[in-house]
């Protein structure tokens, strides 16, 4: 299928028509065969693909069919196992409407509940499938497209694909399980437009393509190749082509078809996330796309003898947010931590079950070391490697950190993987007396944790050993749905009063002010004051702890704009956040117009020298101050510099598909390619009554020099194995003289044969790397391997960073997902409630993991294969 979509289709089937002809319809629940009904109704449509080109008007692509399958199986779920203290829900309630992740979860888990998590775990799925057409791994793999006639090839790929999928989601590790599942939906999806089974008159999905251990049949005999305007073998014999991956007879030679192999596999799809989800149960299931409104709970903690508080203090809050929250919507769903001192950090500790996250946590105890400066920055690596996307961490010490050489990378790293760190640091002096130092310590040491917080779009917070405990509450309020509101100015500037905008879809808006502060000045729209004192006042209530203050002002909060004017010292933090599940996704993407298949190839960061669109998808849209009012909606979005709020230019943002969908793309500004330092985004717009929207990304983004793919292995990594890796840098922008390191997991080799290149403008080098896996290593631990562009004297560049994440496995003893008896195919049901798995626990290795990242981004080609004997 293409990556490339504008338009919308309907068509209708009978139930019958939807079901592999050995699947008998008993096998399938009465929710199970009206879903299908709703999702073939006439009113039903595919959204477009909006990142793409309009090469082909009318075409299905492979993201419409992947976000379907996923919201139907979904809704699926959801009438299967009625939410807790909510009533079930009805599929009536659906029919004759387009699904949204939206209305799913607002249905589901209660109003104004957010889809953010969801809506992101899925954009991870779907990019992974359209990269396939676009990393140079896979888009000229004839296997991996069933293209060239090699079909049984194309199923061991599709299957294998399957199969590391289900690995690493019981692995936990739901980074490399999306991108496996996006690769696995890309070849089944192109099988039905690549191979002849429609032209076959098939009117069902294939029954046995996704069972490695039944035949195919006869298929494909002479039927030419894959055709189309960039097909090089369409004019060699066999002449001719039929692709249905459109509606264009310039890209398909058979476009007339293109909708007939649409519906098979959107069905197939149906099929595969049902497989998956009866094999890993509803709650394993729901990780894997991150099906809930919570935020995981990660915390990264110093077990020197001085941190007794700071442990103390960190407990407290895990328990008050697990009690609080168990059996809630809102209860985490995803717990780590990881410990450090010095030298030595680690190791991880990951689980699903609050009560073991809480006896682990229990367990740990201030103990040895006291000397300054510890391992922190390792630590916080290791955690990111481990910590889902758009999560909080929270960082715990009372030292500097002795590896501050990490502190690119893990900058770098928290922008991959869009995680929030925030360091709660107790310099008390009272206490320094007690902690050697064995080296007079800079004023700037904590310098390091500054930089990664501001990349991170997270703070550092002084305070002291006797209000620790109280400042930590901070835990609790930042795994809720919160954004932070943008200021202007962004930083504390003498004499000019900090402005922010309150808007109606707002709630529970909190103000924190920390720093050598003397006063402060918090003005209503109404302008009404209040000041620093203590206790209720007319705008809300504060609290201080030290140099800390926390103001919560009264719900509904006052809507216009809000002014702060404080008078201090030094450099004063101020931080404005909000509760609201209006907020945004957001990526950066590069036209790809000399393919088979014209589209978006998507990106973390800009690189210098490439045209960029900027991609966001809003969610929340369904929230609005009244049940009558117009959809919210942004009309242009501004560019400042981080951290000082400079304006670097905006631009408008043009919306693509229907607008409930929430969709929009906008052109990167010329000057935003000579900007220095990191950037922020800010969306604008106006809410349903024409009043002023405001919302910022929680990171800053910065426009790497270069572009850095690198790839892995074909295959899965054994213990005792050795890996070839693929790199390619590539530079758009002039002449770079670059530097390349490399580095991996410590019990890990890494040779490569390039470290060194120099590259002119619009020129690409490549190179290959050798991972060796010891015979220690353990299965299921996870290998970060990074490579770090830096540039020489003569041509100073800043660093780039690309991150592989792998996986680590023993083939399995035994069939992992073999065909139940006496079946020919997957069966559209789940597992039962009576079958629920228990909650997943798992450690990590100790001494030097490092982080990952989604395989998008400066990375460019991340894959990842297991592989198992058979299903």
């Amino acid at each position: 299928m293409p990556c490339s979509s504008s338009w919308r289709l309907s068509y209708q089937v009978h139930v019958s028509a939807m079901l592999p002809s050995d699947v008998p319809l008993p096998h399938l629940g009465p929710s199970a065969l009206l879903l299908l009904q709703l999702l073939l109704s006439p009113t039903s449509a595919f959204f477009p693909n909006v990142w793409s080109l309009l090469a082909a008007p009318g075409s299905i692509t492979h993201q419409d069919l992947t976000e379907d399958a996923a919201l139907n199986v979904t809704l699926q779920l959801f009438l299967e196992q009625p939410p807790p203290s909510r009533p079930p829900l009805h599929l009536e309630d659906f029919l004759g409407r387009t699904l949204l992740a939206d209305d799913l979860f607002a249905a589901y888990f209660g109003p104004g509940s957010p889809s953010r998590r969801f809506r992101a775990a899925l954009g991870e799925v779907t990019r992974a499938n359209a990269a396939q057409d676009f990393l140079p791994t896979s888009r000229n793999d004839p296997d991996q497209h069933f293209d060239a006639e090699r079909l049984g090839q194309g199923r061991t790929r599709l299957v294998g694909a399957l199969r590391e999928t289900l690995v690493a989601a019981r692995a936990l590790d739901h980074t490399l399980a999306r991108q496996r599942l996006g690769a696995a939906l890309h070849a089944l999806q192109d099988f039905y437009s690549h191979s002849n089974w429609v032209e076959m008159g098939k009117q069902q999905p294939h029954p046995y393509l996704l069972w490695p251990r039944q035949e195919l049949g006869s298929l494909a005999q002479g039927k030419c190749s894959h055709g189309g305007h960039f097909d090089r073998s369409s004019s060699q014999p066999p002449r001719g082509g039929i692709n249905k991956d459109s509606t264009s007879p310039s890209f398909s030679p058979h476009h007339t078809l293109h909708l007939q192999a649409a519906k098979l596999a959107l069905l197939a799809s149906i099929q595969a996330f049902s497989l998956l989800r009866s094999r890993l149960g509803d709650r394993g299931f729901s990780r894997l796309l991150d099906i809930t409104p919570a935020s995981s709970l990660s915390f990264v903690l110093d077990t020197t003898g001085s941190m007794g508080e700071e442990i103390t203090a960190a407990k407290i809050q895990a328990r008050h947010i697990v009690e609080q929250r168990q059996g809630s919507p809102m209860e985490p769903v995803h717990y780590v931590l990881v410990p450090f001192h010095d030298p030595g950090f680690g190791p991880v500790f990951t689980t699903s079950d609050p009560d073991s996250f809480w006896q682990q946590l229990n367990e740990i105890h201030a103990l040895g070391g006291g000397d300054e400066p510890e391992m922190c920055l390792s630590a916080l690596e290791l955690a990111l490697l481990h910590t889902p996307p758009l999560s909080d961490i929270f960082v715990f010490t009372d030292a500097s950190p002795k590896d501050a050489f990490l502190t690119n990378r893990v900058a770098s790293l928290t922008r991959e993987r869009r995680c929030r760190v925030t360091f709660l640091v107790t310099e008390d002096q009272s206490r320094c007396q007690g902690r050697a130092r064995r080296e007079v310590l800079s004023p700037l040491r904590f310098e390091p944790y500054e930089v990664v917080a501001l990349a991170s779009g997270g703070e550092v917070i002084f305070t002291k050993d006797q209000h620790i405990r109280d400042v930590a509450a901070i835990v609790g309020d930042s795994t809720a749905d919160l954004v932070t509101l943008p200021l202007d100015p962004p930083i504390v500037v003498p004499g000019r009063p900090l402005m922010f905008s309150v808007d109606r879809l707002l709630q529970r808006v909190t103000v924190r002010i920390h720093g050598q502060v003397s006063s402060f000045c918090i003005r209503s729209p109404e302008g009404v004051s209040q000041g620093p004192e203590e206790g209720q006042g007319p705008l809300g209530h504060t609290r201080r702890f030290g140099q800390f203050w926390m103001v919560t002002m009264n719900d509904p909060p006052q809507t216009g704009t809000w002014e702060i004017q404080v008078t201090a010292e030094g450099n004063p933090r101020v931080r404005v956040q909000a509760q609201t599940s209006l907020d945004f996704l957001f990526h950066f993407g590069v036209p790809m117009e000399d393919g088979p298949h014209p589209g978006i190839y998507p990106l973390t960061q800009p690189v210098a020298g490439l045209q960029t669109q900027l991609l966001v998808e809003v969610t929340g849209l369904g929230s609005r101050g009244n049940p009558g009012d117009p959809l919210p909606h942004f009309s242009h979005v501004v560019f400042r510099g981080v951290p000082e709020g400079a304006e670097l230019g905006w631009v408008p943002l043009e919306p693509k598909g229907p607008r409930e969908r929430g969709l929009l793309a906008a052109s990167l500004p010329p000057t935003l390619q000579s900007a220095a330092g990191p950037f922020s985004l800010e969306l604008i717009g106006q809410d349903g009554a024409g009043r002023d929207l405001h919302r910022a990304a929680p990171q800053a983004c910065t426009v790497v020099p270069v572009l850095l793919e690198l790839s892995g292995p074909p295959g899965f990594l054994a213990p005792g194995s050795k890996a070839p890796l693929s790199l390619r840098i590539a530079s758009f922008s002039g002449p770079q003289d670059l530097d390349l390191r490399t580095s991996v997991n410590s019990s890990f080799a890494l040779t490569s044969n390039l470290s060194r290149v120099r590259l002119e403008q619009n020129e690409s080098a490549w190179g290959r790397l050798w991972l060796e896996v010891p015979d220690s290593a353990a299965p299921d631990s996870v290998v970060m391997v990074t490579v770090t562009a830096t540039g020489r004297e003569a041509s100073p560049v800043a660093l780039t960073h690309a991150f592989l994440r792998l996986l680590v496995l023993a083939p399995a003893p035994q069939d992992q997902l073999a065909a139940p008896a006496q079946s020919s195919g997957p069966v559209l049901t789940t597992a039962s409630p009576a079958f629920r798995p228990s909650p997943l626990v798992t450690w990590g290795r100790a001494g030097g993991g490092l982080a990952g990242n989604p395989w998008w981004g400066t990375v460019g080609g991340v894959l990842l294969l297991l592989g198992l004997a058979s299903w």
